[in-house]
């Protein structure tokens, strides 16, 4: 049971390091900053907060232009369900 709320933290914690990340971005290009790399924003995406981020740059309508984002965000995030479903099967697994 344990491991099973850590999971959900997990998940939960990162989705929101994800929107969290891409609102930090848009707050520095309206201050006039120049747009940083994407690694943190695809890493986090990776890591299982591909749902938030795609989510968030469509609610902050922030980021929609870059091609490479919008076709990545989506697939990862097809994987990213894909490895909750079988890390809560898996979890029963467990001894």
């Amino acid at each position: 049971m344990i491991l099973y709320v850590l999971f959900v933290v997990y998940i939960l914690a990162i989705n929101f390091y994800a929107f969290r990340l891409l609102k930090t971005q848009r707050d520095a290009w309206e201050d006039g900053d120049r747009l940083k790399g994407d690694g943190k924003l695809i890493l986090s995406a990776l890591m299982g907060g591909a749902i938030a981020a795609y989510t968030a740059m469509f609610c902050l309508k922030f980021r929609l232009s870059n091609l490479l984002l919008m076709i990545l965000m989506p697939l990862i995030a097809v994987f990213n369900v894909y490895c909750f479903y079988l890390g809560f099967r898996g979890i029963w697994l467990l001894p």
